[in-house]
């Protein structure tokens, strides 16, 4: 296998990351707009939070929350590809935690049903710790 097949599954995380971003803004400002709030009226993060009903805020909490096991994500690709290690299995997971995360961003920036969002999120995490056990093994284990 191709080493660099592992960058496929990392750009379309980071994709996801832009288009929540972009999301972000546009539900933000279409609100800031139709309330017609005034910029002196958002000088802090928590003035800003207390005026945003959830389908607003869900989006911002979203793109949080892919700044933190996506992270891992990030390492453990770049550690694969350093090491040469990449294989169809690293590969499969890979895309396993993205279309997972995908499906969790979605529902995080629109209904916003707990449980399945809870359920999408823990597929995509164990994704991310089997890819992680399974390197470690590997490392540890030469």
């Amino acid at each position: 296998m191709k080493q660099d097949a592992i960058f496929s599954p990392f750009f379309a995380t980071m994709f996801l990351t832009f288009f929540v971003w972009v999301y972000m803004y546009i539900r933000r400002i279409s609100f800031i707009n139709s309330k017609k709030i005034s910029p002196k009226e958002l000088t802090t993060p928590n003035a800003l939070a207390q005026l945003l009903p959830p389908s607003v805020s869900n989006p911002s909490d979203n793109l949080k929350n892919l700044f933190e096991i996506p992270v891992l994500f990030y390492a453990l690709v770049l550690y694969l590809y350093i090491t040469n290690q990449v294989d169809a299995v690293y590969v499969n997971a890979a895309w396993i935690f993205v279309v997972f995360r995908v499906l969790h961003s979605i529902v995080h920036c629109t209904f916003n049903l707990i449980m399945l969002r809870f359920y999408l999120y823990l597929c995509a995490t164990l994704a991310v710790w089997f890819i992680a056990i399974r390197a470690a093994l590997t490392h540890f284990g030469t």
